[in-house]
């Protein structure tokens, strides 16, 4: 029997082109499994097989856990205090073995012998496939269309296959069997049956690698794509930079009579692609991405990363684009927060924020209007920079004399103790639960006690926009915040 194993390893090892040890890993599996089927309980085997001889042993094995721990399967683990008494210096994550015997191959039954390893082989052709593959480091997947597979697509490369979700496929797209496919592969998740590699025809990353194989000068580094941005199908922004002056980077990547961006396009069923002049200074960048609306004016606020643009009539349903497709690009593509508005609008908002700071410097640091006023034309927004902006910055105003000046920094620094005094008494009415919530900060729960949102029960009451609007977080983070807090109100509800 051991002499015709030898033969079988061998036979099998040259039809499918694999190392014998492969082989032998799934007759050892094989065994292993039929001889689990003779213990009561999950218990853990082990089969080992002389690889010269054919002759084989079996084990059972108990991994050696730590005492802290406990057992989890006592059928396959020992507690390390008593792994000690058998062997004196076994470790944790170690096994015990004990001999037992030996199941004859003739009682595992052919047809199940060979599934098992006729299955080991595939999965060990598959991984060599998989792996050839992987070690060319392509980007993108270029295959047929297979099968349907719930709505997914499975493509076909070679005998390497990669799923490609409907929700990453670009909208309205109908894909049959045997239509050709290029896709970028997103990742690699050796747990999938069939078809491991993840693909997507939608992700920005996708155009991007489109664009390298089209544009040459992107791969010789003499152009940069600095970001992306896609509403897949339909339309998408690309931000290029030149590292060479004598390369114009948006001409060159829409090429001679728009070869090179049209091949693009092509490929992605018609998606209308505008490239944009990367800059490094934002407020440049963002003009650029709203293209081809005309902007008026930016106002930019650092701390919100955020930016008001301001566009006439005309322009504002351009830079807006339909369904707000413009200004949601151009956020995505700057990572700037873009609020568009026109005139009027921007007029009512700065006139707004002005009588607001107008208060605060009045009340704060108890002036007239005309020294408020002042303090505004000079660029001044908050108490901390009346406090604490350079001496000789504010020295430099004309209409404040050296005692004016240091008047006016000593009543703010009063002004902001006070407000810190005021904070860390709201705070310290907050309740124990809404400050062990997790993901709320410090900074989050002054902002929340002082707007009288004290208790996690409170939090929990408001509404996404409420809460925005008291903590200046995105709509997202503020929704996930709310829920986090309503948790306990179903704790225990199935």
């Amino acid at each position: 029997m051991n002499r015709e194993m030898l033969m079988l390893v061998d036979a099998i090892s040259r039809e499918k082109n694999v190392e014998r040890d492969v082989v032998f890993a799934a007759v050892e599996s094989a065994l292993a499994q039929a001889t689990k089927k003779l213990f009561a309980g999950d218990v853990d085997i082990r089969v080992a097989i002389d690889r010269d001889t054919g002759s084989y042993e079996t084990f059972r094995r108990w991994l050696v856990v730590p005492d802290s721990a406990g057992l989890q399967n006592p059928d396959a683990e020992e507690l390390l205090m008593d792994a000690l008494e058998r062997i004196a210096d076994v470790e944790e994550g170690e096994y015990i073995e004990e001999g037992v015997e030996s199941l004859p191959i003739g009682r595992i039954g052919a047809m199940a012998a060979k599934q098992v390893i006729l299955q080991k082989i595939r999965d060990a052709e598959r991984e060599m496939l998989l792996s050839d593959f992987l070690s060319r480091g392509e980007k993108i997947f270029v295959g047929t269309v297979k099968r349907l597979d719930k709505g997914d697509v499975i493509v076909e490369s070679g005998r390497v296959e990669g799923r490609l979700r409907r929700s990453e496929m670009i909208p309205k797209e109908n894909l049959r069997n045997g239509d050709r496919v290029r896709a970028m592969i997103m990742e690699v998740d050796t747990t999938l049956r069939g078809a491991p590699i993840i693909l997507s025809r939608s992700a920005p990353e996708f155009m991007v690698e489109l664009f390298r194989q089209e544009v040459p000068e992107i791969e010789q580094g003499l152009l940069e794509i600095k970001s992306c941005a896609r509403d897949a199908g339909s339309r998408a922004k690309i931000a290029v930079l030149s590292n060479d002056k004598r390369v114009d980077p948006i001409g060159t990547c829409v090429g001679v009579r728009g070869t090179r961006v049209n091949s693009v396009t092509n490929e992605l069923a018609g998606e209308r692609v505008d490239i944009v002049l990367w800059s490094d200074d934002p407020a440049q960048f963002v003009i650029g991405a709203l293209a081809p609306a005309n902007v008026q004016s930016i106002v930019v606020d650092e701390e919100k990363h955020a930016m008001d643009v301001v566009v006439d009539e005309e322009n504002l349903a351009i830079a807006i684009g339909r369904g707000g497709q413009n200004v949601r690009l151009a956020s995505e593509l700057t990572g700037w927060k873009i609020n568009i508005m026109d005139a009027n609008e921007s007029a009512v908002k700065q006139a707004t924020e002005t009588d607001s700071l107008r208060a605060l410097f009045i009340e704060g640091l108890d002036v007239d209007v005309e020294v408020a006023d002042i303090l505004i034309s000079e660029g001044f927004t908050s108490l901390e920079e009346v406090a604490y902006v350079p001496l000789q910055e504010m020295l430099e105003i004309e209409s404040f004399d050296e005692d004016t000046v240091n008047e006016l920094r000593a009543r703010a620094k009063d002004a902001l103790l006070t407000m810190e005094i005021a904070q860390e008494e709201s705070v310290e009415e907050v309740s124990q639960d809404l400050r062990d919530l997790d993901s709320l900060t410090p900074d989050l729960i002054a902002k929340l006690a002082e707007n009288g949102v004290t208790t996690r029960d409170a939090l929990a009451d408001l509404a996404v926009d409420e809460l925005v609007e008291i903590t200046h977080q995105s709509p997202e983070e503020a929704t996930a915040l709310i829920l986090k807090a309503r948790e306990h109100w179903f704790a225990g509800q199935e």
